[in-house]
């Protein structure tokens, strides 16, 4: 795969005890030293409109300004220094060269992944939280609605938590489908299943809030019965994966049992479906904290779309998987 990566993002420096340190990018990197058909490229390209598009004037030049004065705590759990505006701008940098780069062609072993922090994905149009201050799949996918061959955008979103910020944007509009997998109950305590959008954006916006204990075989099923056919039927020129592996089965921060074999397939659904749709694919880094899972799962995508057959799911969903399935169901999803 192609990786974009900036060291700059390293210096963001969110103290010791934070559990989104820039220890996570050297662990992927070390990772994927291991590999081969690794490429980085230090994409820095940002453009001004794709950032102002997402994100409020005066909110942009606070944080700006927040970070110039040494950064602090802009809440609990979000934390800046004043290296952090520059690296939140190189990581949207890296999400919009990801999004170019999958429109203009790049796939299988060239399939673009950006590797940027902070992550985005909490961010909304005139706030930080959660460890983001712009949100990066969002940027990016304004970015592509820019140019004159993209009509609208899908991102999907696998984060254990709910990508509150990226659904908030996009709620009112139809050129983006948001659609996410993630533990109900955990922050931000968003993307519940009838949260579906409003006026032009009705319909786009599908949240699947799996209960803690759900797995590869909750997923997947999803996946096949309900977001493949909606994205398909959507038909986007371009897909993102605002892609979190704090859902994996040894992550310290939540409960949910997906493989990091689950990944790759995953990864191959992905791969497959955008083919058929003839539309573009891009991964953008969000969360994943515990150092050898969040590695090991940028590994098996990058291994799965290189060429390596993906592991056999052969679990049956749980009965809560099961459930939220039909809750999608008798919401209408999945039947497009």
């Amino acid at each position: 795969m192609k990786f974009g990566y900036r060291e700059l993002c390293l210096e963001h420096d969110t103290g010791s005890r934070h559990p989104e340190s820039p220890d996570r990018l050297r662990a992927i990197k070390r990772t994927l030293a291991e590999t081969d058909h690794v490429e980085y490229v230090p994409a820095n390209d940002l453009p001004r409109d794709a950032v102002h598009g997402i994100h409020d004037d005066e909110y942009l030049r606070d944080v700006r300004q927040f970070c110039a004065n040494g950064g602090g705590n802009w809440d609990a759990d979000t934390v800046a220094v004043e290296a952090t505006w520059d690296a939140a701008m190189a990581s949207a940098a890296l999400a919009t060269w990801a999004a170019r780069e999958a429109l203009d062609g790049a796939d299988g072993a060239d399939t673009p992944f950006a590797l940027g922090r902070p992550p985005g994905h909490h961010a909304v149009e005139d706030d930080a939280m959660g460890f983001c201050f712009l949100n990066n799949a969002a940027v990016a996918a304004e970015h592509a609605l820019d140019r004159e061959d993209v009509e609208n955008v899908a991102i999907l979103d696998f984060d254990v938590h709910h990508g509150n910020g990226t659904q908030d944007i996009f709620y009112d509009r139809s050129d983006v489908y948001y659609a996410s997998f993630h533990e109900e109950g955990l922050y931000p305590g968003t993307g519940d299943v009838g949260e579906t959008g409003v006026d032009a954006g009705r319909g786009r916006t599908l949240n699947v809030p799996f209960p803690s204990g759900s797995g590869d075989a909750d997923y997947l099923a999803v996946y096949e019965e309900v977001i493949a056919p909606e994205f398909e039927a959507y038909d986007p020129d371009l897909l993102i994966v605002s892609a979190g592996f704090d859902a994996h089965e040894n992550d310290p921060i939540s409960r949910m049992l997906v493989s990091t074999g689950g990944y790759g397939v995953l990864a191959e659904r992905l791969r497959t479906l955008t083919d058929r749709i003839d539309a573009g694919l891009a991964f953008v880094l969000e969360g994943g904290y515990g150092l050898e899972t969040l590695s090991s799962g940028v590994r098996e995508i990058q291994e799965v779309l290189n060429g390596t057959e993906p592991a056999t799911i052969d679990a049956e969903p749980t009965d809560g998987g099961r459930n939220v399935l039909e809750s999608l169901i008798y919401q209408g999803f999945g039947s497009r």
